[in-house]
């Protein structure tokens, strides 16, 4: 069975990817900061018969992020590195005058030097899979100009740029940069509390993330609703 690492996998998006990979079979590394959380998701995919390895830790920290790439080996994997975790910078969200550099700093450290860390972590076994890949969640942020949106836009540029480069330099690999739209997460809602209008719920777009996996087209960056549009 191939094996996936997800990052930020107790709710929302990672926990959503979760259950569409687990619903096909894939074995699971999964990571959270709340352990509770990350137990409880765990154990929902036990209906499925895969197999689960729920570490709660932080990708930030370097002996975590090797946690879960010797948890994934002993799986016989990895075979996909998701990059789900994100920090926003300052929640709720404020204008550059006002962002606090240290959350700059913290979204910049688990949205891009964790990322890489834990590729950098996986590659080996990536490498050596058929079909290694890596998925950077990433975000409309990262390409348009909002205001509010200045100190984790700009992480999620720098997570874009850094998995272009790594298409680049690893040629075998897939490597693709996601962004998944606006979902009704709770970090959305952290970020804009006042914004109560619908969003599709998570699960909505799993089938784009799936189409990438069953597809394999080049690497690049791509939209979750595009892909489940068929476009």
């Amino acid at each position: 069975m191939p094996v996936a690492i997800i990052t930020g996998a107790s709710k929302g998006l990672g926990r959503a990817l979760a259950e569409g990979l687990a619903a096909r079979g894939w074995d699971l590394v999964l990571d959270a900061r709340t352990a509770p959380e990350l137990k409880e998701a765990a154990g929902a995919l036990a209906v499925h018969g895969t197999r689960v390895e729920a570490l709660p830790g932080d990708v930030t920290d370097a002996a975590h992020r090797a946690e879960l790439v010797g948890a994934a080996r002993r799986l016989g994997g990895p075979d996909l590195v998701v990059h789900n975790a994100s920090a926003l910078g300052a929640e709720p969200l404020v204008p550059l005058a006002r962002l606090p550099l240290d959350g700059l700093r913290r979204a910049l450290e688990v949205n891009v030097v964790a990322a890489l860390g834990l590729v950098q972590e996986a590659l080996p076994s990536l490498r050596a899979s058929a079909a290694g890949a890596v998925v950077v969640v990433s975000s409309d942020a990262a390409v348009e100009a909002y205001g509010t949106w200045g100190g984790y836009g700009a992480s999620k540029a720098a997570a874009d740029h850094l998995a272009a480069v790594l298409a680049v330099e690893e040629p075998r690999l897939r490597v693709w940069a996601v962004d998944p739209g606006d979902l009704a997460t709770d970090l959305y809602a952290a970020a804009v509390p006042d914004d109560g209008a619908p969003r599709p719920e998570p699960a909505a777009v799993v089938p784009g993330f799936l189409r990438l996996l069953d597809e394999r087209p080049t690497s690049g960056r791509y939209s979750a609703p595009s892909l489940v549009e068929g476009r």
